[in-house]
């Protein structure tokens, strides 16, 4: 694996990470499924490419982010409001999405936008590592180290521990007179405004937007999530962010070694599948495998 390659690894890692601590919110914090995410990825990606086309890439990831809030938000009320199941809302919403985005992007499957500014533009050209140009990753490094002390601000503040408790023990949270409803809203509104956001930065880095991009988002967040857990830890909100990073990379890091020994670019689903089914296994194998040294040992 070459430098550029293993940097542009990173860059994607970097930007799917984002993601991941968007379902964070829902999948750890809420101990909600959100299937709204594969939507309001590509909610993301659609208005950052308008907007780039129009000369306004910042407005671009602003609007895209606004548009993932907004789906959260309905998700947030099918579930909570009308009584339907998390999985259900976020599937409705989703299927909603897929309209919507393909109007934002003018009935077309993909937008294409090379040579237009991007919110990575000031960096590109300035900074080197051994010919290769890290702009992007510098700046990217930067967003996702604001997004994680954000984060972990937001989750020690007073709504941020009643959006946790609502996760840990909604009929406890409901006795101490907190809107367990709002707490759900808000999670899904925060959830995928910062899933839309990443679809917004991914749209800059490609300079292209494809309507399709979405299918898996969901999978692809689970699976640094898991990964990051499995290998860092989580103890600690901190630590536990920091973990989904790190996750996140890895993740990337993987298929890109896994492309390099030839896998084909149709079993990449499959592929990611397969990476969340094992990462999933190693903490309920990991008792066994001691077990069995021990007993081994003694023999």
């Amino acid at each position: 694996m070459t430098l550029s390659t293993l940097l542009g690894s990173i860059e994607l890692g970097l930007i799917f990470a984002i993601l991941s601590l968007g379902l964070f919110i829902a999948f750890r914090i809420l101990d909600l499924p959100d299937l709204t995410v594969d939507g309001s990825f590509v909610t993301g990606l659609a208005y950052s490419a308008v907007w780039s086309v129009a000369k306004n890439p910042y407005m671009g990831i602003f609007m895209g982010s606004m548009g993932g809030m907004l789906a959260g938000i309905v998700t947030g009320i099918l579930h909570t409001k009308l009584k339907i199941h998390a999985i259900l809302a976020g599937i409705l919403t989703m299927t909603g999405l897929y309209s919507i985005n393909l109007f934002v992007m003018g009935d077309k499957p993909s937008v294409f936008f090379y040579g237009e500014k991007t919110v990575f533009t000031p960096f590109e050209g300035k900074f080197y590592i051994s010919g290769v140009d890290i702009g992007k990753l510098i700046l990217l490094f930067i967003i996702v180290l604001i997004l994680t002390i954000l984060l972990r601000i937001f989750l020690m503040t007073q709504v941020g521990l009643s959006l946790r408790a609502t996760g840990d023990n909604e009929a406890m949270v409901r006795s101490s007179s907190i809107n367990t409803d709002a707490m759900k809203i808000l999670g899904f509104a925060v959830c995928n405004l910062i899933v839309a956001f990443s679809g917004a930065v991914y749209a800059q880095y490609n300079m292209t937007a494809t309507h399709g991009m979405g299918t898996g988002m969901l999978v692809l967040g689970l699976a640094s999530i898991i990964i990051g857990e499995t290998v860092i830890g989580k103890r600690g909100m901190l630590r536990h962010l920091f973990a989904i990073v790190i996750g996140a990379i890895i993740y990337r890091i993987m298929l890109t070694i896994a492309f390099g020994l030839g896998l084909p670019a149709i079993y990449l689903k499959l592929f990611s599948a397969v990476i969340v089914v094992v990462a999933i296994s190693i903490p309920l194998i990991k008792p066994t495998i001691v077990r069995w040294r021990k007993i081994h040992a003694g023999n």
